[in-house]
């Protein structure tokens, strides 16, 4: 019996040296992201008619995995007090967040998100502001894109008052400050590039349409004669991801055009 241990353990060992156990897998995760920056002005077109399909049909027709809104109506009399995110929810099949920055005609009037990825937290800020009347804010959201955790943001900043978007852009990092994990944000941020809101988020962020290279200025209002690019898409400078590509779609569905880039996440 004895003999028989010793020939077994020796066997074993042999083994052992023959086929090592193999070392655990941390090969990284990669995803491609299709991110869209959408300003639907209320669903109105540049022909001044209401028609959230036509904002639906460009969604849809972009294949976008998440969508940030400006300039969304839930229950406003001027927009036939539809829920225009849960109607746009409906036509695109994506879930939805939404967060209102003013109460106005017997609704709320805010800024939203669209996701093909589950929504798992949801976060709110209304910015304080400097002389503009309309009140701004953010909206946050935690995506789980398979069982990894994106931050994806969207905002709308002051259109009149250059302070007021650089108040606001201080206020937009202050609570984004110390977040984990890959960060993305997107918006109207009525900023031309080399102003100084512009030049406080790309102290922090990449901005895709130049990270990628695209083709073009990136010009997004008005629809009909693009003149300022005014609307980007951002994503963390210390975080894995990078664009690979970013671009404009020319509908008249909305007074801007949408901006959309594909960003390769890592995790």
């Amino acid at each position: 019996m004895r003999r028989n241990f010793l020939i077994l353990t020796v066997l074993i060992t042999l083994l052992g040296f023959a086929y090592p156990a193999q070392p655990v897998s941390h090969a990284a995760f990669k995803r491609t992201l299709r991110v869209m920056s959408y300003n639907i002005h209320v669903g109105v077109g540049m022909d001044k008619k209401l028609d959230l399909k036509r904002i639906a049909d460009v969604i849809n027709r972009e294949h976008a995995d998440v969508v940030g809104l400006q300039e969304v109506d839930r229950g406003v009399k001027r927009t036939q007090q539809i829920d225009e995110i849960v109607e746009l929810a409906k036509l695109t099949r994506m879930e939805y967040a939404f967060a209102y920055n003013l109460d106005y005609q017997g609704g709320h009037y805010g800024v939203a998100v669209l996701s093909r990825f589950p929504i798992m937290a949801i976060d709110h800020r209304s910015y304080g502001n400097t002389r503009e009347k309309e009140r701004r804010g953010l909206i946050r959201v935690e995506l789980n894109v398979n069982n990894r955790i994106v931050h994806f943001v969207t905002t709308h900043l002051d259109y009149q008052y250059e302070d007021g978007r650089v108040y606001e852009t201080r206020q937009l990092l202050q609570a984004l400050d110390g977040v984990k994990g890959p960060l993305i944000v997107v918006g109207d941020f009525n900023e031309v590039p080399g102003a100084e809101a512009h030049r406080m988020m790309i102290e922090k962020f990449r901005d895709a349409w130049t990270e990628s290279r695209a083709a073009g200025e990136g010009l997004s209002y008005p629809a009909d004669k693009p003149a300022k690019r005014i609307d980007y898409i951002f994503y963390r400078i210390d975080d894995p991801v990078r664009a690979t590509q970013a671009w404009t779609i020319n509908t008249l569905a909305s007074d801007h055009l949408p901006v959309v880039a594909d960003l390769e996440v890592r995790f």
